[in-house]
């Protein structure tokens, strides 16, 4: 080996220091053992450096690895919250209703309205208007307002509000019934405040509803066939058509001979009602949008707007479908009776229009109406009345809930419109489909889960004996 003057060894390579007659490097030479042991130090250095850096890297890989499992851990926290929000608010409010019943401790307790209209009180909102927030709609939410694809499970009741005003101003119809800007605030905001707090039929299923006829009405490009007056009829129908709704079905109203199915003589007592809830709050001068429409116009608006929103009993849903059929296949914008039926039908695809929407935003919902409907069913069986099997806590499930409903009711209506309006199939048509199977897969694996059960309980029983 080589060293300088100093017994320090001396690395060979182009770099090395110049020897000098002052400073001569010295060859000396090793005996086999004294290399091995050089070796021996050398490769051990070697390896202690090898593993530094080897740690150093797996470390570093472990931390991006980390990183990046973090990273994904949030998106999925910050997307399940987003989504399990309203759901939570939906079991909030579901459990201060069951505790509400409970409180009544079964007594028979009658549907009344919630207004009395022969006592001369006026329908009014609660709040002073307008005081609910300006919101901006971001240029996001203005496209995504227009699909049908749209979560409403975000948005607060303010926000919901702004947006139905936003639909108003964006389809000209403030404009065109020369509507007060304030007066349309009021007139949402008595809306809002004349919707109970069910599990289904709330203030969330009319902006659902409402905001499906907007995306319908942009889809279809019926700014182009229909009038500003038809737009107007259809959105605000949408916005009225379940106003005041007490959570129990037209069924439960007859059978238990409310104060609703005595007024209207068991004639759609729900949908008369919310018609006259509607009429009622337009009655105002403070919430008129109408006011400055020709009042022979106005009283043409009020008919139509009472048409759809009687169109909306499903006791009538095979009558208002047949009529659509025989007329679609040669359908003219210019002939008003095949206009009010198209209208008819759209209001009554917006209004079961649930299951179109993305599965995380159209199921929440199925859970919402089925306490609404388990609600009644208790109460039918406490108060000695029929009971729908469908309605029925002990015999439903969401797979059979759903199936029949998609495939017999929803599948026929929109692939009927389809025919007048192709661009539908691929957006609100194929979702319905894709429901279809995703609840007919659930139902499947639930029956397989009933015979294994079956299945075990005879194998345990055979076994006892």
């Amino acid at each position: 080996m080589m060293v300088d003057p100093e017994g320090a060894l001396v690395s060979m390579d182009p770099t090395m220091p110049t020897n000098s007659p002052n400073s001569l490097y010295k060859i000396v030479p090793l005996s086999t053992g004294q290399l091995g042991e050089k070796e021996d130090m050398f490769q051990n250095v070697l390896s202690q450096v090898a593993e530094q850096f080897s740690r150093a890297f797996r470390i570093n890989e472990l931390k991006t690895e980390v990183t990046n499992r973090l990273a994904m851990l949030e998106k999925r926290v910050e997307l399940e919250g987003l989504k399990v929000v309203e759901i939570e608010k939906c079991k909030n409010d579901l459990k201060k209703l069951r505790d509400e019943m409970a409180s009544r401790g079964g007594a028979r307790v009658n549907c009344p309205c919630k207004y009395n209209f022969d006592d001369g009180k006026k329908v009014t909102p609660r709040r002073d208007v307008p005081n609910y927030p300006k919101y901006t709609l971001s240029q996001e939410t203005v496209e995504a307002l227009k699909k049908p694809t749209f979560d409403v499970w975000h948005w607060e009741h303010n926000e919901m509000l702004s947006c139905l005003e936003y639909m108003y101003h964006d389809l000209g119809l403030v404009k065109e019934f020369n509507m007060n800007p304030i007066t349309l605030k009021r007139w949402l905001l008595a809306i809002q405040e004349n919707y109970r707090n069910n599990p289904f039929h709330n203030f969330r299923h009319c902006f659902c509803v409402s905001q499906m006829m907007y995306g319908m009405i942009n889809l279809c490009n019926l700014q182009e066939k229909l009038t500003l007056t038809d737009m107007g009829i259809l959105m605000t129908a949408a916005v009225c058509h379940d106003l005041d709704h007490p959570g129990y079905n037209n069924t439960y109203q007859i059978n238990a001979r409310t104060e609703l199915a005595v007024r209207y003589n068991d004639i759609s007592p729900l949908e008369n009602h919310h018609c006259a809830v509607a009429f009622q709050i337009l009655s105002l001068p403070e919430c008129n949008i109408f006011a400055n429409v020709d009042p022979e116009a106005f009283k043409q608006i009020r008919q139509a707007i009472i048409t759809l929103i009687l169109a909306t009993d499903m006791a009538r849903h095979g009558e208002i479908l047949e009529s659509f059929k025989q007329k679609v296949d040669n359908f003219d914008f210019t002939n008003e009776e095949h206009v009010t039926c198209l209208k008819m039908v759209m209001i009554k695809c917006c209004d079961i229009s649930n299951e179109v929407r993305p599965t995380e935003v159209a199921e929440p919902w199925v859970d919402c109406l089925l306490e609404e409907y388990f609600m009644q069913s208790d109460r039918e069986k406490s108060e000695g009345l029929p009971v729908a099997p469908f309605m029925d806590r002990d015999k439903v499930t969401k797979p059979t809930a759903q199936i029949g409903f998609i495939k017999f009711v929803l599948i026929p209506m929109f692939e009927t419109v389809m025919k007048l309006f192709p661009q539908i199939e691929e957006i609100m048509v194929q979702p319905l489909r894709d429901s279809r199977d995703h609840y007919e897969e659930l139902k499947q694996i639930d029956d397989a889960m009933t015979e294994k059960k079956k299945t075990e309980s005879i194998s345990l029983g055979g076994k006892k004996k």
